[in-house]
């Protein structure tokens, strides 16, 4: 089987007495560059398994010397330069004592820089801020329409606190007995006049919202598109003027749901270039506080549900003119009939 003169010659190496030396001198390797190159010639592969590494017994000889002598070169003291360091004194310098100044580092090196505290930790915080302050900032809306979109909120901010104050006055008076400025009865009535206001308010302002792409399409701002643009001029009061008939609290979501529909609306309008870059960030902030009115007036109207009377809407004045209608005919048949039977009685005398 051992044909082969290598794997001969290694077989040899092995046995031989005298090939290992001791322990502290290097191990004979009995492979030469001959040799391996006689295993390339005659195609012999030969494994990695079988290649005798150098077997460094110097490394090995000081590593144990290391561990078991006392007093190794590699924990040499140097007593002089000890003496001298015990006789000089330690110089006081409290600017560089910290709180970690006399603490060990356990996770990292000793007078490495700790990039782990430079991380600011309001980071996230102070991005949010910027961004909210860029989405309401108005540097780039025109002046006129600033000021405009600003005075027409008045109205509905100021009917939304009079329905919460009103609302709180009714409670008052409720449960003391009379209201703080104004007495329950009166309190009431004002309500019911604060609120068709708003609503009907809010109905004109949807419209003109949906007015604006009229505006813009007879404009050829970005374009002419026909239809797609008209339409949403034409769903706006669609949606907004019903409410009137509607009951107060069901009047207002529909708004509210509206005002969020246009808005929805006017930024996909802004991305396609339908509209100015900035009217995105104007809608945004006058329907924020749009919605932020409708739903005060939600909850001041919450409180008082069942310590008022429900005004009569438009609907239910409908309904009343149709039953009045109706009886003021019966009525007249009623006499046109009594008049006939009269006359047939006179006829028959």
């Amino acid at each position: 089987m051992l044909r082969n003169g290598i794997t001969r010659s290694l077989t040899r190496a092995l046995y031989k007495p005298g090939t290992i030396s001791s322990r502290n001198s290097c191990t004979i390797v009995p492979f030469t560059t001959k040799s391996i190159h006689s295993t390339r010639t005659t195609g012999f592969r030969y494994s990695s398994s079988l290649v005798l590494q150098p077997y460094k017994a110097t490394s090995t000889a000081l590593l144990r010397y290391a561990s078991t002598k006392p007093g190794t070169p590699f924990d040499h003291i140097d007593t002089k330069e000890e003496k001298k360091l015990a006789k000089s004194e330690i110089e006081p310098n409290p600017e560089e004592v910290s709180e970690l100044s006399s603490v060990r580092q356990v996770f990292h090196e000793e007078g490495v820089e700790d990039k782990e505290r430079d991380v600011d930790m309001l980071a996230g915080v102070k991005s949010d801020l910027k961004t909210i302050r860029e989405t309401f900032s108005m540097q780039e809306v025109p002046r006129e329409a600033l000021v405009l979109g600003a005075a027409g909120l008045i109205p509905y901010v100021f009917t939304s606190l009079s329905t919460v104050y009103l609302a709180w006055d009714i409670n008052h008076a409720a449960l003391t007995g009379s209201g703080f400025l104004l007495s329950g009865h009166t309190a009431e009535l004002l309500l019911h006049i604060v609120e068709p206001l708003q609503i009907g308010y809010g109905a004109v302002i949807i419209s003109f919202l949906g007015a604006i792409h009229w505006g813009l399409e007879w404009a050829k701002y970005g374009g002419s598109h026909g239809y797609p643009r008209y339409a949403i001029g034409v769903v706006a009061p669609a949606i907004a003027w019903p409410t009137t008939l509607l009951p107060v609290e069901y009047a207002l979501i529909v708004q509210f749901l509206a005002f969020n529909y246009l808005y929805f609306a006017d930024a996909r309008a802004t991305v396609r270039g339908w509209a100015p870059h900035w009217y995105t960030a104007y809608r945004f902030a006058l329907t924020f506080i749009v919605g932020a009115s409708i739903v005060i007036s939600l909850i001041g109207r919450g409180q008082i549900a069942d310590k008022i009377n429900r005004l009569p809407g438009p609907a239910d004045r409908l309904k009343a003119l149709r039953d009045s209608q109706m009886a003021s005919l019966e009525a007249e048949e009623r006499e046109k009939r009594a008049k006939i039977v009269a006359q047939e009685e006179e006829d028959e005398e």
